[in-house]
């Protein structure tokens, strides 16, 4: 059943392009999406923890062992989760598109039907073709609907959004190009017999092998879930996708490149993490030398979202910061760390897609300015209050506050940092104070700014229906896992002892 997610969302990307109305296109749309959450939600109310379910298994291409193989087990399935959590929101908040929109919903439905491929892939050779499926549709979301910042001297809208759009798909290539070298090595390795992730698992690849393919394929990944330094195309990508788009790119687009990480690297080079036997500028590991950089980017995404103008790239910089939790509770290699850092994936997902909901069709689409300065004399608060509710309700959950999924999540990930790196807590901790600081300053600046002298007023158009569902439906999300954690913790931590992990508790898990 949950094979029909991809098959649903291609179906209903042809059906959007082919409708001869805009309306029937977004009805479409959302049937679709919605079509998808339900199966996911339907997959949850029957799942048994610990379950591995193979949806589909048909020999592909034989004489190279590839096969197409989709499997779920609770990882897959709480991304699957988000996914239709993230594109139903996302085609409510698209509600207003108006230039080209049947061909807007099918590209923004192949997007979607690639992330579920992605997740559901346990062939590494099927996964890798949905991974790159899923990278053409953003190209051109963002270079055809995409918006720019206003007053860029000597560029025009359309060179902005395809410098963005370009840049996106220039890392997210050169990162697949790696992941291809690292397969290509892993299918030799193995004898060529199967791409099937059991396979792969149970091939056993030597030390010296895993050393040199876990830090190759583990960047190939990292570059889409925004590492530091490969992390520069996020905020500019973010800040020039059109809002579903936005809320694409941070809500499931990043966590592909996070899944591959743990799904890919993790689990069939586990090896790879070990000890090198000498110190480097004190590091001593792979693990340590991504767990490092985890840390800057928490610390330099919070820093730069400090003194940003623009309100998207503030949120698109915080986007940085906080996948850099998810990096750091995977390189923690302990038990409370990985499920924090899957919780992080799937709490990020719902609270980003959120703030990029409010910033830029709340906000931008009615002020026509995303400048911090130019919108507090608006006084927001007042104009559009469910925008401001909205927002702090979101940033609250961005900054970790208790009763949102941020808090467990974050939480999780910390109490497994200190048990494997007690020193990068406090590096952490850093980062998290410096979020509340930017999370309140952009709160203040746009919403509760003074008014100046000889402002003028001006009449916003109120929320509409499909962004107040939208907005509901995110926030009851993030709500409901702070509030019940269990509901995904059950299903993330027996998968972790499933002996596809094993690799894993056999080294340095704790």
């Amino acid at each position: 059943m949950l094979a029909w997610t991809i098959y649903i969302s291609f179906l209903g990307a042809l059906a959007a392009r082919l409708s001869p109305s805009r309306m029937l296109a977004r009805v479409v749309a959302l049937l679709t999406a919605v079509a998808g959450l339900g199966i996911g939600l339907v997959a949850l109310r029957h799942w048994v923890p610990g379950e591995f379910l193979t949806v589909a298994r048909v020999a592909w291409i034989p004489q190279l062992g590839i096969s197409y193989h989709l499997a779920a087990d609770g990882i897959s399935l709480t991304l699957v989760l988000l996914t239709g959590i993230a594109a139903t929101a996302g085609v409510l908040f698209s509600w207003n598109i108006e230039k080209r929109t049947q061909e807007f919903f099918a590209l923004y439905l192949v997007l979607i039907g690639g992330v579920y491929g992605v997740f559901l892939s346990f062939d590494l050779f099927l996964l890798f073709v949905f991974y790159e499926i899923a990278i053409i549709p953003k190209y051109f979301l963002i270079a055809i609907w995409g918006s720019a910042k206003r007053g860029a001297a000597g560029e025009d809208a359309g060179s902005q959004r395809e410098y963005a759009a370009m840049k996106l798909a220039l890392y997210s290539f050169a990162g697949s190009a790696l992941v291809l070298a690292g397969m290509v090595a892993a299918w030799v390795a193995s004898g060529g017999h199967s791409m099937s992730f059991d396979a792969l698992v149970a091939a056993h690849f030597s030390a010296r092998l895993q050393m040199g393919l876990f830090p190759l394929v583990f960047v190939g990944f990292a570059v889409l879930a925004g590492m530091w330094p490969f992390h520069t195309w996020a905020p500019t990508g973010h800040a020039a996708a059109p809002t579903a788009a936005s809320m694409l790119l941070a809500g499931v687009v990043m966590k592909l490149g996070a899944y591959g990480c743990l799904r890919v690297a993790m689990m069939l080079f586990p090896a790879g993490m070990d000890p090198w036997g000498f110190r480097v500028l004190g590091l001593g590991s792979w693990r340590e030398v991504f767990a490092l950089l985890a840390v800057i980017g928490i610390v330099y995404g919070a820093s730069v979202a400090l003194v940003q103008r623009d309100f998207k790239f503030v949120i698109g910089y915080s986007s940085v910061s906080h996948m850099g939790f998810v990096l750091l509770g995977l390189m923690t290699l302990t038990q409370i760390g990985l499920d924090g850092a899957v919780l992080q994936m799937f709490s990020h997902g719902v609270i980003a897609g959120l703030l990029f909901a409010v910033v830029g069709r709340m906000v931008y689409d009615r002020t026509h300015t995303r400048d911090l300065n130019e919108l507090g004399p608006m006084q927001l608060a007042h104009a559009i209050p469910f925008a401001a509710v909205t927002f702090i309700l979101a940033g609250m959950a961005s900054i970790g506050l208790p009763g949102f999924s941020g808090f467990i999540a974050e939480f999780q990930v910390l109490i497994g940092t200190w048990r494997s790196f007690a020193w990068m807590i406090a590096v952490a901790g850093i980062g998290i104070l410096v979020g509340i600081a930017f999370t309140w300053r952009a709160l203040t600046k746009a919403f509760f700014g003074e008014a100046t002298l000889g402002a003028v007023e001006h009449a916003l158009p109120p929320i509409t229906l499909p962004e107040t569902l939208g907005a509901l439906l995110l926030l009851a999300s993030t709500l409901t896992v702070g509030l019940y954690p269990r509901i995904l913790t059950d299903l993330i931590l027996p998968t972790l002892h499933s002996p596809l992990f094993e690799g894993l508790r056999r080294g340095a898990w704790r």
